[in-house]
């Protein structure tokens, strides 16, 4: 806490700056609006050139994901603005820019060629953007000039999202108000959409190795329980990745990142764009030795978006990523072990001295089944993860009327994993295809101007997986297996929404949406006695789940400045078929009591916009969740088992900023801040502790959940030079604090938070400067003060004392492996790209 205070202290020096600015930020000059069509709809990725007439200054930008521009501190004059898009017809316009210019609407008429064409992805947006919802977005112009090796980096720009490291260096485990903290990898609870394209399988799980950031033209969270609109697994929400576009493009780009510990990523982009097409494409390689031990990767991503007007009333996206990782993994550490070698340094052979002075060690069988064992490092064992995921996805998109959208999308994605993380290693092969098809009509409803939203879904997974011991040897060599899993993974829905304005500047929202989620699987246990025949059992699983989420809420603007939403929202999640393989009395059976987790959360919250100077919002939110889906013993010498924690609260605070202080004085200036407090705590909860032959059971009603962050804040003070010589060279400095947390339900062993300072510098040529306006450096500085710090952890299991029956204090606990990964001391990157 001492650190963040510092942070805030040197944050208020700003202030005797910051102060006097709030009267000039209500008087900048500045230039700012929307891009639409004639309907009103918000055009994405408009590219909009503003050219003074009588003076040097000369702007170019896009679009963003609401259509939306801003030019903060423009010198007072006329100008010209200049706007294109595929498939309408450009726009120029000439205008006075003076202190205090209201909001400039820009509408653009539809071309000839394609004279009905609506704007690209409009079906989607009521997804992408739903009205009356809590919603943020951070857009390229914010991470193109620094690294961001990875979309933690960029999230934590976020309000209500928060990152931690996952399992491998390239995976991120991304939480949506703390909905995915109590485990350490992937995302889970938020459902992940790219490009109007579900990347999210159907047991409920989406991961961050396929993505760089470097494809990005923006991304968006949408926050808070939203099942009515998402279906299945969206208790947190929803994230959308959108790529750039080949008009945004034009042309080729090729990048080169490098920097500590062997950090390389060598990237090229290719897009063009037309009247009636759009191509985009992107590949990148990036590996790195890392810091820690063992904790190498080598990447390679492809993505492909390409969209075309077949007739002016049908349109047609294609998408594709292919992703193939291959890492090196080392273990997950107790605290002791932590403390005493964070970094796993001389752990390349476990002997007792590596072990006594924090080196972490898997117990493998020698012979691969059963006796005697032996302990290795994770370099020794062979440790790591080789993955593979293929999506490919079409979109068709028919107008039925001028104001009424058909729209109906395939993704078939494959899922290939090999992951001898621990003692075990999973393989397993994952194919999923996701059918959605839906009606969007933007129109008048009972003499009210509202959109429509109705459709339906099929999902389906198949489920082929194994587990099996490490043998000693390296290599992560295959001894006897201990688990088959062969099942189907299948949901299906409706769900319908309507947005409709009450009056000028009310808008209502209701949805509802209703699921059938149906688990069947077989799954084969192995167990090997010593000097014994093996014993293998099998038990299935066929489970059914129906689940319905209603949304409400109101959005009420009273004038061009403000905006006030409320909203009444739903999620669920349905367990997964690994889950129903152990019963409530602790054997290999079909545990049919589990049930569906729910959460309802209500939310109320404001959002100011003054120009391009400032935008600031603050929402609270109150949530109820029932039935959250937790492990614990099942008694004495019986496996432990997923149940049902009968309820828990999550009740917080987000707060985001974006100002320019000093819009006249010093208009390059800018401050960003990104804050959240989530508090999550049992309300009603038992947990039972099993040692030798005793049995305590625990309440943890009041403790603070395990995992979860409360509080987290980004701060981020910007310098872009706006004119002169120096025009494209700025940067920024960064504070990144998160508090501590908790490990274990009981409360007993706390990780220590910590705060990261972070330097990025950039010069981004304006066009004018010959071959040197094809050119972009930056060179970064992250973990200024080369903190040690925790990037991750699990949670720690609570046990018993054998011999008194009464809970274990802190010192056991902190002696638990396989929870904390170690964060990345001081390090510095470089980059430069070249367009042609």
């Amino acid at each position: 806490m001492h650190e963040f205070c510092r942070s805030i202290l040197a944050l208020c020096a700003l202030l005797p700056i910051c102060l006097p600015a709030i009267a000039q930020t209500l008087n900048a000059v500045a230039l700012a609006g929307q891009i639409v069509d004639a309907g009103g709809a918000a055009i994405v990725g408009a590219r909009i050139e503003v050219r003074q007439l009588d003076g040097a200054a000369d702007i170019h930008l896009l679009s963003n994901q609401e259509g939306r521009y801003s030019i903060i501190s423009l010198p007072v004059g006329r100008y010209e603005i200049h706007v294109d898009h595929a498939g309408f017809q450009d726009l120029k316009r000439q205008v006075q820019i003076q202190v205090n210019n209201a909001a400039l609407i820009l509408p653009l008429a539809v071309s000839s060629l394609t004279e009905s064409v609506t704007v690209n992805g409009q079906s989607s947006l009521i997804t992408e953007t739903p009205t009356g919802q809590t919603q943020t977005s951070v857009s390229r112009e914010d991470f193109r000039d620094t690294l961001a090796a990875n979309i933690g980096e960029v999230l934590a720009l976020t309000p209500g999202v928060t990152v931690a490291a996952g399992n491998g260096p390239r995976d991120v485990a991304i939480s949506v108000r703390g909905s995915n903290e109590r485990q350490t990898y992937g995302i889970r609870n938020t459902q992940v959409f790219e490009d109007g394209f579900p990347v999210t399988q159907p047991d409920g799980l989406a991961r961050t190795d396929l993505t760089d950031p470097h494809a990005y033209s923006s991304i968006d969270v949408v926050q808070g329980p939203s099942s009515a609109l998402y279906g299945n697994y969206a208790t947190g929400g929803a994230i959308n990745f959108h790529t750039r576009t080949g008009g945004e493009i034009q042309g080729l780009e090729v990048g080169a990142d490098f920097g500590s510990f062997g950090y390389f990523n060598d990237y090229i982009t290719y897009g063009v764009g037309g009247d009636r097409y759009q191509v985009s494409g992107f590949l990148s390689n990036v590996r790195a030795a890392q810091a820690t031990a063992n904790n190498s990767f080598n990447t390679i991503t492809a993505n492909l978006l390409a969209s075309f007007a077949a007739t002016p009333k049908d349109r047609f996206t294609i998408k594709f990523i292919d992703n193939d990782l291959d890492t090196n993994l080392s273990i997950r550490l107790s605290k002791i072990q932590y403390q005493l070698n964070p970094l796993q340094k001389g752990c390349e052979v476990y002997t007792t001295t590596a072990a006594a002075t924090g080196c972490a060690s898997v117990s493998l069988f020698n012979n691969g089944y059963n006796g005697t064992k032996v302990s290795l490092t994770a370099a020794q064992a062979g440790l790591g993860r080789h993955d593979r995921r293929t999506i490919f996805g079409a979109r068709y998109e028919h107008d039925l009327t001028d104001n009424t959208t058909w729209r109906t999308q395939f993704v078939f994605d494959n899922r290939d994993a090999n992951q001898p993380t621990s003692s075990t290693t999973y393989r397993g092969t994952l194919p999923s295809f996701n059918v959605v098809s839906d009606v969007l009509r933007r129109g008048n409803l009972w003499s009210r101007h509202g959109t429509t939203f109705a459709g339906g879904f099929f999902n389906y997974e198949n489920i082929k997986s194994l587990s099996a011991n490490l043998v000693p040897g390296g290599n992560a060599a295959l001894g006897g297996q201990t688990q088959t899993v062969y099942g189907k993974h299948l949901n299906a829905g409706a769900h319908v929404r309507q947005e409709i304005a009450l009056a000028e500047r009310w808008m209502l929202v209701a949805g509802l949406g209703a699921e059938y989620t149906g688990l069947n699987a077989l799954a084969s246990n192995f167990t090997y006695p010593v000097a014994a025949a093996p014993i293998i059992s099998s038990v299935s699983a066929d489970r059914t789940f129906f689940n319905v989420a209603p949304e409400v809420s109101v959005q009420y603007r009273p004038n061009d400045h403000w905006r006030l939403h409320g909203r009444l929202g739903t999620g669920y999640g349905t367990p997964q078929a690994t889950q129903l393989f152990t019963n409530a009395q602790g054997a290999f059976g079909n545990n049919t009591t589990l049930k569906t987790q729910r959460n309802t959360g209500v939310d109320v919250g404001a959002d100011l916009s003054l120009g391009a100077t400032l935008q600031a919002s603050v929402t609270g939110f109150y949530e109820w969740f029932q039935n959250e889906m937790v492990t614990q013993s099942s008694g004495v010498n019986l496996q432990s088992y997923t149940f049902n924690a009968p309820a828990s609260t999550h009740r917080g605070v987000e707060v985001g900023l974006d100002w320019h202080p000093l819009p006249v004085a010093l208009s390059g200036a800018r401050l960003r801040v990104s804050y959240m407090y989530d508090n999550q705590i049992y309300t009603n909860y038992s947990e039972a502790i099993t040692s030798g032959t005793l049995t305590g059971t625990f309440s943890r009603s009041g403790n603070m959940i395990p995992g979860v962050v409360p509080n987290f804040l980004n701060a981020r003070v910007v310098y872009d030079q706006p004119t002169g010589k120096l025009r494209g060279f700025g940067g920024f400095i960064e504070a990144d604090w998160r508090d501590n947390y908790q490990l274990d339900n009981a409360n007993l062993l706390t990780a220590s938070g910590f705060t990261l300072l972070n330097i990025s510098m950039h010069y981004d040529p304006p066009t004018g400067h010959g071959a040197l306006s094809r050119l972009r450096f930056y060179f970064d500085i992250q973990n200024l003060a080369n903190k040690t710090y925790v990037a991750s952890a699990g949670n720690i299991t609570n046990s018993l004392n054998a011999t008194t029956g009464l809970q274990n204090g802190a010192s056991v606990l902190a002696t638990s492996t396989g929870s904390i990964y170690t964060g990345t001391p001081r390090a510095s990157y470089g980059g430069v790209r070249v367009r042609f």
